[in-house]
């Protein structure tokens, strides 16, 4: 580790760090800064105006609420499968895996469709007996919250599986030796282990699901102050030619998303953010 820092930077080196700099400022930094200037272009109108907006805030609480949800079941799902995939042998098990990241190679659109043809009113598959049993999935927050799981589900797994091969299994085979239980295990020696890569993956899964579009705009009808999250807001006010409450709501998003990211960044110990 030593050798290679101690190497001579040449140009090569500086030119491919201006590039790979100039593409993210591009690709990145630019646009989300012209979202912040046109936010505050005038001052602090456009968000008054946002804020004062029942139907913006109605979204934004929507969105919220969702979020939490989503991530709730990608953690508690998220570290199970994780420890299936890693610390267990069983047939099928790398059909799972690649499964696993079907919701990143998959339109956040057919998802959505795919969710409406599983759980939707009269014709879906589950929809009719559901909605005799007083439930209702589709056009309603649960099918929302269905949308935003399927969709940032992997962003957990992904970041703990690879720190569970990491650190391997003998301080757990070591406490099971010394007599302790599945959940003492899971409680005293793995989750500590993983606790950081289940934050990070936790941050990530609540970004993804704060900015979903594409499945929660085919399955949740777009009903104002009803089903409408802050993204189809977004939409909705920047075609109403309303772009000063489009621009707010969208910064307003980006905010929760990139300071969650900032905050973790900061606790996160050094140690740790070198050893990934």
């Amino acid at each position: 580790m030593a050798s290679r820092l101690a190497q001579p930077k040449t140009a090569g080196t500086y030119v491919r760090r201006l590039f790979v700099i100039g593409y993210l400022f591009l690709l990145v930094i630019w646009p989300v800064a012209l979202v912040v200037q046109k936010t505050f272009d005038g001052g602090l109108d456009n968000l008054q105006t946002a804020l004062s907006d029942p139907v913006v805030t109605d979204a934004l609480q929507l969105t919220v609420v969702v979020a939490l949800w989503a991530v709730a079941i990608n953690t508690v799902f998220g570290v199970g499968i994780s420890l299936l995939l890693v610390r267990y042998e069983f047939p099928g098990r790398r059909v799972l895996s690649a499964l696993i990241d079907l919701p990143l190679s998959v339109s956040p659109v057919v998802v959505g469709l795919a969710l409406l043809l599983a759980y939707g009113g009269t014709n879906g598959t589950f929809g009719p007996a559901l909605e005799d049993a007083g439930l209702q999935i589709a056009f309603a927050t649960p099918g929302i919250v269905l949308a935003t799981a399927f969709v940032s589900l992997p962003l957990v797994i992904r970041e703990i599986v690879p720190v569970l091969h990491e650190i391997g299994t003998e301080q757990e085979q070591a406490a099971k030796s010394l007599g302790a239980g599945p959940w003492q295990t899971f409680w005293r020696i793995t989750l500590p282990s993983i606790k950081w890569a289940l934050v990070y993956g936790v941050v990530l899964s609540l970004a993804r699901a704060l900015g979903e579009f594409g499945a929660v705009k085919v399955v949740s009808g777009n009903i104002a102050q009803q089903t409408q999250t802050a993204t189809l807001v977004v939409e909705e006010k920047y075609q109403d030619f309303e772009q000063g409450s489009a621009y707010a709501t969208s910064f307003l998003l980006a905010l929760i998303a990139v300071a969650a990211l900032v905050v973790v960044t900061i606790l996160r110990p050094k140690d740790d953010i070198d050893g990934d």
